[in-house]
């Protein structure tokens, strides 16, 4: 079994204190660890990589927890066991569980996904995404867009991940008075050069 990283009394803090799905994030790390990938924790969660690349990570929720495979959009899903996050949600795919018997019952098949996302990771095959022009504007942005064009030229020089980012927040809002108040509230950020997160 590789050694996991020099971080290792970290990554291990971590697994003793969480509270939710201990015993099968526990498990899921073994399988991940009896395959040779590097130990880290990213955005909070148990990570692993292959030369510095996310192969996949483990995180967990109120009625899951789940594998998280970074391309996962490329992987064959033969068992058609991935699951989309979210309709916006284009390269990450899950395998969800919420039990040690599901976990169990899938090992293998979770070693054969873990194993052919690392070949597609060593194969330098990348997601294909969406193009920012591709993305829903929604009208409430489209009308400020168009009555002033110091606000365009500052959304138009933001990087596409930032666009998208705002894209998204807006038009993630189902009722146009909230995507009226999340468009007014970020408007001086736009205007400033910054993304939704900075």
């Amino acid at each position: 079994m590789k050694q996991t990283n020099p971080k290792k009394n970290q990554i291990d803090l971590y697994f003793q204190k969480i509270k939710n799905w201990k015993q099968e994030f526990q498990i899921l790390r073994s399988i991940a660890l009896e395959i040779e990938l590097q130990e880290e924790i990213k955005w909070g969660q148990p990570c692993y990589t292959l030369n510095g690349q996310n192969i996949f990570l483990i995180h967990g929720f109120k009625e899951y927890f789940a594998i998280l495979f970074f391309k996962g959009a490329l992987l064959k899903d033969p068992k058609k066991i991935l699951i989309q996050q979210t309709k916006n949600v284009q390269s990450a795919r899950q395998i969800r569980f919420q039990s040690v018997s599901e976990i169990t019952k899938l090992k293998t098949i979770i070693k054969s996904y873990i194993k052919e996302a690392i070949q597609l990771e060593q194969s330098g095959k990348k997601v294909v995404m969406k193009k920012t022009s591709e993305f829903e504007v929604p009208e409430e942005f489209l009308k400020q867009l168009e009555e002033d064009p110091k606000l365009q030229t500052a959304f138009e020089s933001l990087t596409p991940g930032r666009q998208r980012a705002y894209l998204l927040h807006f038009s993630g809002a189902k009722k146009s008075e909230t995507r009226k108040e999340r468009i007014e509230k970020q408007i001086p950020n736009i205007l400033k050069g910054k993304g939704l997160n900075d």
